[in-house]
């Protein structure tokens, strides 16, 4: 994840960390916390670019890239 988030054009110069929260062996489900450094208050910046959707969708465009 920090490879995916630190080179996106989008989020890169945003991203300080990822860190594994929670894991499960039984479900395969793990769930990570993203830091971020977010510039002071610009208009529509936090609507955006820090939206949750939008954040997946680097993942997920980083996915379909690898393939």
């Amino acid at each position: 994840l920090t490879d995916v988030y630190t080179s996106s054009p989008a989020l890169g110069r945003y991203f300080r960390s990822a860190q594994v929260a929670y894991f499960s062996n039984e479900s395969s489900t793990v769930f990570y916390q993203l830091e971020f450094s977010v510039p002071p208050s610009t208009e529509g910046f936090m609507e955006n670019t820090m939206n949750p959707d939008f954040i997946r969708n680097v993942l997920r465009q980083n996915i379909y890239d690898e393939d």
